[in-house]
């Protein structure tokens, strides 16, 4: 016996019932329409959304320079205030980014050609990114929405497939150290348990948990230093020692002597002669590098800087490029800057093969030196005036000589107790990580 569920002969019904009222797809959109969408309220009247006009992006590197005294580096991280955050809220605003891509740097393909740390500037320094750039008021409309610590110098149309950090070949770099930073170690400073001025500074000792305090030395000493030729030689020479291909495993952290990457080429390293500004002598060094290492130029400028003050004897340099770890201590970021990176074999091939403008930091060298000369070199200059932060740091390095930088001395030793075990430490004589035995 045939049994007829009622429901199902109901449903049937119902469905072939639609069907034939909806005989076309035109029919049933029709239908959808009026059921299911905002058309579907009779109550009131709806617009559809507004589809963002689309508008052509074309890739370009954008020039750009800044004072990073107020930023926690150049590359965008989540809680921090970096240059890219910044820029990439100015594109956004001015329009030359859409709101759809507005969410995220990685949607316009936003790459630097040089990741400055926290605290250091740049003259010069370049993005790549996908831009809409048809409004030809665009550098001045980003210069007016960004703070004057930011500037951007233009824009350079380029290869699709261009990105900023591979086709760099080399980044210069400068770095501004007053000559006092030179001068002969002197009797250590008396460590007070209560600061007795407002200047005094707080000192950690050894084990980083006992302060003490140190009063800073007297500012007409420190201005009328004046470094004799001797001296200034024996700093060019320790400059000179880092040129070439090196293993700088020591000069950056969590790197080990084995690692390709800790071996860097340095092309080239210049030591300007001694310039008085603001009554204070100053020196410029140069460092020109196919790339660097986080903190490599400060502890590169540290342990020259502090060889030269300790009377320590140069053998000591290439000793610090073998296996054995050490802890070198870090120059104030005060006093470097990016001056440019360098596209030589880009521009080279674009000159060659396509009707492209190179990338050019020389067609803005007015502008670039009136900002550096203003917003970067004055404001070194004032800060260190102001807050003494080399005279700091060489007090705090100091009063640790004789205990955590003991191979400052003037045979150019590394004692034992100097020597670091840690994950990234290599056995001397057989290659071995030494935590791994």
């Amino acid at each position: 016996m045939n049994l007829v569920i009622p429901w199902k002969r109901t449903l049937f019904t119902s469905t072939q019932q639609c069907f034939n009222r909806l005989k076309t797809a035109k029919d049933r959109k029709e239908h959808f329409l009026k059921v299911n969408s905002w058309k579907a309220t009779n109550e009131q009247e709806y617009e559809p959304l507004n589809q963002e006009e689309r508008k052509p992006k074309k890739k370009v590197a954008l020039l750009l320079g800044y004072n990073g005294s107020e930023y926690q580096g150049m590359q965008a991280n989540p809680g921090t205030k970096s240059i890219e955050e910044e820029l990439f809220k100015a594109l956004v605003k001015v329009e030359a980014i859409s709101k759809s891509n507005s969410v995220d740097p990685k949607k316009v393909q936003l790459m630097r050609a040089a990741r400055t740390d926290k605290g250091v500037h740049a003259s010069c320094n370049l993005v790549s990114l996908k831009m809409i750039c048809q409004d030809k008021q665009i550098i001045k409309k980003l210069n007016d929405e960004l703070p004057n610590s930011i500037r951007i110098w233009g824009y350079v149309e380029t290869q699709r497939a261009f990105h900023a950090k591979t086709k760099c070949d080399s980044r210069i770099y400068e770095y501004l150290l007053p000559s006092y930073t030179l001068k002969s170690l002197g009797p250590p400073k008396e460590l007070k348990l209560e600061p007795e001025s407002e200047k005094d500074f707080k000192l950690l000792m050894e084990n980083g948990t006992v302060a003490r305090y140190i009063s800073p030395t007297d500012q007409h000493t420190l201005s009328n230093f004046r470094i004799d030729q001797e001296r200034f030689e024996k700093f060019k020479s320790a400059m000179s020692l880092f040129q070439g291909t090196h293993n700088f495993h020591n000069y950056t952290i969590a790197r080990s002597f084995k690692e390709p990457a800790s071996k860097r080429f340095m092309i080239d390293i210049s030591v300007s002669d001694p310039m008085i500004i603001q009554d204070t002598e100053w020196i410029s060094v140069k460092l020109h590098g196919q790339s660097f290492m986080l903190h490599q130029i400060r502890k590169m400028i540290s342990m020259a800087m502090l060889s030269v003050r300790t009377g320590t004897s140069l053998s000591l340099l290439p000793k610090t490029f073998e296996a054995e770890k050490i802890n070198i201590p870090k120059a104030p970021a005060l006093g470097l800057l990016l001056e440019r990176p360098v596209f030589q074999l880009y521009n080279g091939r674009v000159a060659s093969k396509e009707n492209r403008d190179s990338i050019d930091f020389d067609r803005y060298k007015d502008e670039i030196e009136a900002f550096k000369k203003e917003n970067i070199y004055k404001k070194i200059f004032e800060h260190e005036k102001e807050n003494r932060e080399f005279d700091n740091f060489l007090a705090a390095i100091d009063s640790h000589i004789d205990t955590s930088y003991q191979y400052f001395n003037p045979e150019g030793i590394i004692p034992e107790q100097c020597i670091l075990n840690t994950k990234y430490s290599v056995n001397k004589e057989n290659g071995e990580d030494i935590l791994s035995r």
